[in-house]
C-alpha cells in the first residue's frame, strides 16, 4: 500500500465518525492551550524581567568602589557624590588584597585604559533644592554622562530628549517629581526653567571658625527642563532608587559637586587638593566582558560588582519555572491522550470487519498499523495547530484584561505571554508525539486482528 492510499485511507476515517473525532481532537486542543498557555507565561514573565534589567543598561554595567576594608578608615565621604579633602594613605596591602587605592580621577582615567571599557565616571548624586513657581522641593541631582544617551530609560524618555551636551544647563526629571512640581500635565514643563538652589563653599575673607576664612552661601541656577524619565536610572543608582529627582550633565554635576556643602568637612577644609569619590559607574562594551573586567579592577585595588552572577540566578529560577509549568500543562494533554486511545479503540471496534477485508486482500500489518498511526497523527497536528490558537487567543485576553488593571493602579504595562516561535513548534511538535504515542496501542491491537475472525465479526 503507497503512502497516499494510506493517508486517503485514514482521512476517510476520520470523517466517518466526525463528532468522535471533533471532539477528541479538541481534547488535544485544550491541552496543548494549557501547555502552551502556561509556558508563554513563564517566557513572558522571564521576558518582562530580563528585557527591564536590559532596558536598564545593568547586563554590561560594573559598580567600582574603594576597597571594603579601607572605606571607613579612608574614605568618609558622603554616598554618591566627591568629597574634597586630602586621603588618608591606605592601609597596606595583604598577600590576599592589593593595595586599596582612592577612587578619584586618575583612576577613571586607569579604567578608560582597560580592554573592553567602553565608559568610566564617577556617581555624583548633591542636594540640591528646587522651585518651580511657587513649588519647592529638597531632592538630589546626579550627574548623567553624555554616554548613557542610548541606554536604559534615557534611550525613551517619558516626555522630551536627551541633553544636548555637557555645557547646556538643562535637565531631567524624574516622573514623579514632575508631577509634584505642577497640577497640569507633567509634559508641558518641557522647555521651560527650573531653579536649582544648594549651598556653596564661597570666600570673602571673613574667619567663621579655626581661623577659616569661609562663607557660605545659597547658589542658585536655572537649567531648563529637557525631558522626563519615569523611572530611576538604574547604572550607578547608590543613592538608593527615588533620591535623585533631578538629573544633569555630568560636567554640570562635578562643578556642583566641587562646591556644594555637605558636611563640616567642606568648612573646615575648603581648598582640599585631592577629590575622590565614593563610587563609579564602569560600562563594558559586551556583556560577556563584564565579568572579566571586573576581576581587572579588583585587581587594581578597589571593590567591584555587577548583577550578571543575579540575573543568572534568576534565568535558572525561570528555567525550573517552565518546567513545573510545563508539567502542569502537560496534564490537561495527558488526559487527553487517553481519549485519543478511546477514539483509536473504538474506532477498531467498528471497522473490524473492513480490517479483515483488507488483510484479505494482501494488507499487511505494517499498512494496517500505519493507517492507524496516520488516523493519530493527523489527530495530534490538528490538535496541536487548534491549541496553539487557542491559547495565544486566551493569552491576549487575559493579558489585556491585567494590562487594563495594572494601567489603572499607575503601574507599567508590559506583554505578560509571549508565544515564540520556537514555542510555537515545539507545542505542535509534542502534540503530535504525543497522539503518535497514544496510538500506537491501538494500532498494533488492529493490526494483530486474525483476518478469519475478523471477517465473521458483525
Amino acid at each position: 500500500m503507497i503512502a497516499s492510499d494510506t493517508i486517503h485511507l485514514a482521512i476517510r476515517n476520520l470523517r466517518q465518525a466526525k463528532l468522535r473525532t471533533a471532539l477528541t481532537t479538541m481534547g488535544v486542543a485544550i491541552g496543548i492551550a494549557s501547555l502552551a498557555g502556561m509556558v508563554s507565561l513563564g517566557v513572558g514573565l522571564q521576558e518582562q524581567l530580563v528585557g527591564r534589567f536590559l532596558d536598564s543598561g545593568l547586563f554590561d554595567v560594573i559598580t567600582v568602589m574603594p576597597q571594603t576594608s579601607s572605606l571607613g578608615r579612608a574614605f568618609g565621604g558622603r554616598a554618591g557624590g566627591g568629597r574634597r579633602d586630602r586621603a588618608p594613605a591606605p592601609p597596606p596591602a595583604t598577600a590576599a588584597e592589593p593595595a586599596a587605592r582612592p577612587l578619584d580621577d586618575q583612576a577613571m582615567s586607569e579604567f578608560l585604559k582597560l580592554p573592553d571599557i567602553k565608559d568610566a565616571s564617577p556617581n555624583i548624586v548633591v542636594p540640591v533644592q528646587v522651585t518651580y513657581g511657587a513649588v519647592s522641593e529638597f531632592t538630589a541631582a546626579r550627574g548623567v554622562p553624555l554616554s548613557s544617551a542610548d541606554e536604559g530609560v534615557f534611550r525613551t524618555p517619558k516626555y522630551g530628549a536627551f541633553f544636548a551636551n555637557d555645557t547646556d544647563h538643562a535637565c531631567l526629571l524624574m516622573l514623579d517629581l514632575a508631577k509634584r512640581l505642577t497640577t497640569g500635565d507633567p509634559k508641558d514643563l518641557i522647555g521651560h526653567d527650573l531653579t536649582i538652589g544648594y549651598a556653596s563653599v564661597g570666600n570673602d575673607g571673613s574667619p567663621v571658625g579655626f581661623g577659616m576664612p569661609t562663607l557660605v552661601k545659597q547658589v542658585q541656577a536655572a537649567y531648563r527642563i529637557a525631558g522626563i524619565v519615569e523611572r530611576e536610572p538604574g547604572p550607578g543608582a547608590i543613592a538608593g532608587p527615588g533620591l535623585s529627582g533631578v538629573m544633569l550633565p555630568l560636567a554640570q554635576a562635578r562643578a556642583i559637586d566641587a562646591i556644594v556643602v555637605t558636611g563640616v568637612q567642606q568648612l573646615l577644609h575648603p581648598n582640599g587638593t585631592t577629590k575622590t569619590f565614593t563610587s563609579a559607574t564602569v560600562r563594558v562594551r559586551r556583556a560577556q566582558s563584564t565579568k572579566d573586567v571586573e576581576d581587572r579592577v579588583k585587581a587594581m585595588g578597589f571593590s567591584a560588582f555587577s548583577i550578571s552572577d543575579a540575573l543568572d540566578q534568576a534565568k535558572r529560577a525561570f528555567v525550573l519555572l517552565d518546567i513545573l509549568l510545563s508539567l502542569i500543562g502537560s496534564i490537561a494533554l495527558a488526559v487527553s491522550s487517553l481519549g485519543i486511545v478511546n477514539t483509536m479503540v473504538m474506532s477498531i471496534l467498528e471497522r473490524t470487519r473492513e480490517i479483515g477485508i483488507m488483510k484479505a486482500i494482501g494488507g499487511s500489518d505494517v499498512d494496517i498499523r500505519r493507517i492507524f498511526l496516520v488516523e493519530a497523527s493527523a489527530i495530534g497536528i490538528l490538535g496541536g495547530l487548534t491549541g496553539v490558537v487557542l491559547g495565544w487567543a486566551v493569552g491576549r485576553v487575559i493579558n489585556f484584561g491585567a494590562n487594563w488593571y495594572i494601567e489603572s493602579q499607575g503601574g507599567t504595562t508590559g506583554n505578560l505571554f509571549s508565544l515564540p516561535l520556537w514555542l510555537v513548534s515545539g507545542a505542535i511538535a509534542f502534540s503530535w508525539l504525543v497522539s503518535l504515542a497514544a496510538g500506537v496501542y491501538p494500532a498494533t491491537r488492529a493490526a494483530r486482528l486474525d483476518p478469519i475472525q475478523a471477517l465473521r465479526h458483525d
